[in-house]
Protein backbone atom coordinates (compact mmCIF):
# COMPACT_ATOMS: atom_id res chain seq x y z
CA UNK A 1 0.00 0.00 0.00
CA UNK A 2 1.74 3.24 -0.56
CA UNK A 3 1.29 6.05 1.70
CA UNK A 4 3.48 8.39 1.53
CA UNK A 5 5.43 7.80 4.70
CA UNK A 6 9.60 8.30 4.92
CA UNK A 7 10.88 6.93 7.72
CA UNK A 8 14.41 8.60 9.01
CA UNK A 9 16.01 5.65 10.55
CA UNK A 10 19.40 3.61 11.46
CA UNK A 11 20.19 -0.47 10.40
CA UNK A 12 20.36 -1.12 14.23
CA UNK A 13 18.37 1.34 16.48
CA UNK A 14 15.69 -0.50 17.90
CA UNK A 15 13.41 2.03 18.10
CA UNK A 16 13.95 2.58 14.32
CA UNK A 17 12.82 -1.16 14.00
CA UNK A 18 10.29 -1.73 15.88
CA UNK A 19 8.60 1.12 13.85
CA UNK A 20 9.80 -0.94 10.10
CA UNK A 21 8.13 -3.99 12.36
CA UNK A 22 4.83 -2.11 12.00
CA UNK A 23 4.94 -0.78 9.07
CA UNK A 24 6.02 -4.27 7.43
CA UNK A 25 2.92 -5.41 9.63
CA UNK A 26 0.65 -2.97 8.33
CA UNK A 27 1.65 -3.58 4.19
CA UNK A 28 2.55 0.23 4.62
CA UNK A 29 5.58 1.20 1.80
CA UNK A 30 7.74 3.68 2.83
CA UNK A 31 10.77 5.72 1.87
CA UNK A 32 13.90 4.62 3.60
CA UNK A 33 16.32 7.88 5.26
CA UNK A 34 19.14 6.51 6.76
CA UNK A 35 20.61 8.42 9.52
CA UNK A 36 23.82 7.09 10.24
CA UNK A 37 24.36 7.17 14.41
CA UNK A 38 27.87 7.16 14.25
CA UNK A 39 29.73 8.19 11.42
CA UNK A 40 30.52 12.00 10.72
CA UNK A 41 29.97 12.25 15.01
CA UNK A 42 26.74 11.33 14.70
CA UNK A 43 24.80 12.51 11.72
CA UNK A 44 21.54 12.60 14.22
CA UNK A 45 23.34 15.76 15.61
CA UNK A 46 23.49 18.01 12.12
CA UNK A 47 21.76 20.51 12.20
CA UNK A 48 19.64 19.69 10.03
CA UNK A 49 18.24 16.29 11.76
CA UNK A 50 18.05 18.38 14.92
CA UNK A 51 15.57 20.82 13.17
CA UNK A 52 13.33 17.84 11.91
CA UNK A 53 13.84 16.25 15.71
CA UNK A 54 15.39 18.25 18.60
CA UNK A 55 15.96 15.39 20.63
CA UNK A 56 18.21 14.44 17.87
CA UNK A 57 17.47 10.62 17.81
CA UNK A 58 15.49 8.57 15.05
CA UNK A 59 13.14 7.38 13.99
CA UNK A 60 11.18 10.36 12.72
CA UNK A 61 8.37 9.02 10.24
CA UNK A 62 6.50 12.11 7.81
CA UNK A 63 3.90 11.35 6.42
CA UNK A 64 2.71 14.14 4.47
CA UNK A 65 2.94 17.57 6.43
CA UNK A 66 2.89 15.79 9.70
CA UNK A 67 6.39 14.55 11.37
CA UNK A 68 6.33 12.26 13.93
CA UNK A 69 8.40 11.37 17.05
CA UNK A 70 8.59 8.60 19.34
CA UNK A 71 8.52 5.00 18.17
CA UNK A 72 5.55 4.34 20.58
CA UNK A 73 3.72 6.82 19.49
CA UNK A 74 4.45 6.27 15.70
CA UNK A 75 2.99 2.95 16.10
CA UNK A 76 -0.24 4.05 17.67
CA UNK A 77 -0.56 6.58 14.57
CA UNK A 78 0.00 3.59 12.04
CA UNK A 79 -2.82 1.88 14.39
CA UNK A 80 -5.20 5.04 14.04
CA UNK A 81 -4.76 6.03 10.37
CA UNK A 82 -4.35 2.21 9.00
CA UNK A 83 -6.53 0.23 11.30
CA UNK A 84 -6.02 -2.91 9.89
CA UNK A 85 -4.11 -5.27 10.44
CA UNK A 86 -5.06 -3.89 14.28
CA UNK A 87 -1.54 -3.41 16.22
CA UNK A 88 -3.73 -2.82 19.31
CA UNK A 89 -6.78 -5.48 20.47
CA UNK A 90 -10.13 -4.33 20.37
CA UNK A 91 -10.54 -4.17 24.12
CA UNK A 92 -9.70 -1.66 26.48
CA UNK A 93 -7.78 -4.40 29.12
CA UNK A 94 -6.24 -5.89 26.54
CA UNK A 95 -5.02 -2.63 25.32
CA UNK A 96 -3.60 -1.66 28.47
CA UNK A 97 -2.00 -5.33 29.01
CA UNK A 98 0.25 -4.89 25.37
CA UNK A 99 1.24 -0.86 26.06
CA UNK A 100 2.29 -2.08 29.95
CA UNK A 101 4.17 -5.15 27.46
CA UNK A 102 5.78 -2.52 25.44
CA UNK A 103 6.74 0.19 27.90
CA UNK A 104 7.96 -2.44 30.04
CA UNK A 105 11.17 -2.71 27.28
CA UNK A 106 10.86 0.52 25.55
CA UNK A 107 10.73 2.72 28.82
CA UNK A 108 12.32 0.79 31.46
CA UNK A 109 15.41 -1.42 29.39
CA UNK A 110 15.76 -0.06 25.89
CA UNK A 111 17.07 3.25 27.37
CA UNK A 112 19.82 1.51 29.54
CA UNK A 113 21.57 0.17 26.28
CA UNK A 114 20.72 3.24 24.23
CA UNK A 115 23.93 4.80 22.18
CA UNK A 116 24.13 7.98 23.90
CA UNK A 117 24.11 6.47 27.13
CA UNK A 118 26.79 3.51 26.39
CA UNK A 119 29.02 6.85 25.04
CA UNK A 120 28.45 8.92 27.83
CA UNK A 121 29.42 5.91 30.40
CA UNK A 122 32.83 5.02 28.31
CA UNK A 123 33.91 8.52 26.78
CA UNK A 124 32.06 10.85 29.73
CA UNK A 125 32.50 8.68 32.78
CA UNK A 126 35.49 6.40 31.58
CA UNK A 127 33.81 3.16 31.69
CA UNK A 128 35.90 0.66 30.46
CA UNK A 129 34.25 -1.74 27.27
CA UNK A 130 33.92 -4.65 29.44
CA UNK A 131 32.07 -3.24 32.64
CA UNK A 132 30.19 -1.06 29.75
CA UNK A 133 29.03 -4.40 28.07
CA UNK A 134 28.16 -5.51 31.86
CA UNK A 135 25.81 -3.19 32.17
CA UNK A 136 24.17 -3.63 29.06
CA UNK A 137 23.58 -7.11 30.21
CA UNK A 138 22.30 -6.35 33.68
CA UNK A 139 19.41 -4.13 32.61
CA UNK A 140 18.54 -6.51 29.74
CA UNK A 141 18.21 -9.65 31.92
CA UNK A 142 16.62 -7.54 34.61
CA UNK A 143 13.96 -6.37 32.41
CA UNK A 144 13.32 -10.07 30.24
CA UNK A 145 13.47 -11.48 33.46
CA UNK A 146 10.01 -9.34 34.49
CA UNK A 147 8.98 -9.45 30.78
CA UNK A 148 8.92 -13.23 31.24
CA UNK A 149 7.39 -13.74 34.01
CA UNK A 150 4.49 -11.08 32.69
CA UNK A 151 4.04 -13.47 29.61
CA UNK A 152 4.46 -16.75 31.40
CA UNK A 153 2.21 -15.95 33.74
CA UNK A 154 -1.08 -14.29 31.77
CA UNK A 155 -3.36 -16.28 29.75
CA UNK A 156 -3.07 -13.34 27.27
CA UNK A 157 -0.45 -14.41 25.98
CA UNK A 158 -0.21 -17.06 22.73
CA UNK A 159 1.48 -17.67 19.88
CA UNK A 160 2.89 -14.20 20.47
CA UNK A 161 2.85 -11.49 23.36
CA UNK A 162 -1.02 -10.76 23.42
CA UNK A 163 -3.60 -13.65 21.92
CA UNK A 164 -1.78 -15.37 18.30
CA UNK A 165 -1.27 -12.48 15.84
CA UNK A 166 1.79 -9.82 16.47
CA UNK A 167 1.27 -6.94 17.79
CA UNK A 168 2.46 -3.68 19.49
CA UNK A 169 4.03 -5.37 21.77
CA UNK A 170 6.19 -7.96 19.64
CA UNK A 171 7.46 -4.81 17.85
CA UNK A 172 8.85 -3.73 20.63
CA UNK A 173 10.27 -7.49 21.80
CA UNK A 174 12.16 -8.07 19.13
CA UNK A 175 14.22 -5.36 18.86
CA UNK A 176 15.67 -5.55 22.31
CA UNK A 177 15.95 -9.13 22.06
CA UNK A 178 18.33 -8.37 18.90
CA UNK A 179 20.15 -6.41 21.78
CA UNK A 180 20.00 -9.09 23.84
CA UNK A 181 22.08 -11.25 21.55
CA UNK A 182 24.65 -8.56 20.44
CA UNK A 183 26.03 -8.67 23.79
CA UNK A 184 25.73 -12.21 24.43
CA UNK A 185 22.78 -13.00 26.19
CA UNK A 186 21.38 -16.56 25.51
CA UNK A 187 17.21 -16.25 24.85
CA UNK A 188 17.05 -19.78 26.02
CA UNK A 189 16.67 -18.34 29.79
CA UNK A 190 13.76 -17.16 29.17
CA UNK A 191 11.60 -19.68 27.61
CA UNK A 192 8.33 -17.90 26.62
CA UNK A 193 10.51 -15.15 25.39
CA UNK A 194 12.64 -17.04 22.87
CA UNK A 195 8.95 -19.38 21.81
CA UNK A 196 7.38 -15.68 20.68
CA UNK A 197 10.48 -14.82 19.20
CA UNK A 198 11.22 -17.77 16.99
CA UNK A 199 7.42 -17.26 15.76
CA UNK A 200 7.83 -13.68 15.06
CA UNK A 201 10.68 -14.91 12.79
CA UNK A 202 9.17 -17.12 10.88
CA UNK A 203 7.15 -14.31 9.58
CA UNK A 204 8.04 -11.85 6.58
CA UNK A 205 7.29 -8.44 7.56
CA UNK A 206 9.79 -9.56 10.88
CA UNK A 207 12.46 -10.25 8.10
CA UNK A 208 12.11 -7.73 5.95
CA UNK A 209 12.51 -5.21 8.96
CA UNK A 210 15.70 -6.94 10.51
CA UNK A 211 18.39 -4.76 10.55
CA UNK A 212 20.66 -6.48 8.04
CA UNK A 213 18.08 -6.57 5.88
CA UNK A 214 17.92 -2.66 5.64
CA UNK A 215 19.87 -0.30 3.00
CA UNK A 216 21.97 1.52 5.04
CA UNK A 217 23.16 -2.24 6.90
CA UNK A 218 26.90 -2.61 6.61
CA UNK A 219 27.83 -5.33 3.68
CA UNK A 220 28.88 -8.84 5.50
Amino acid sequence: MSAGLTLYTYWRSSAAYRVRIGLELKGLDYASAPVHLVQDGGQQHAAAYAALNPQELVPVLRHGDAVLRQSLAILEYLDETWPQPALLPADAAGRARVRALAQAIACDVHPLNNLRVLQYLERGLGVAPPAREEWVRHWIRLGLDAVEKLLAGDRGTGSFCHGDVPGLADCVLVPQLYNARRFGLELAEWPVIARIDAACAALPAFAAAAPEAQPDAPAP
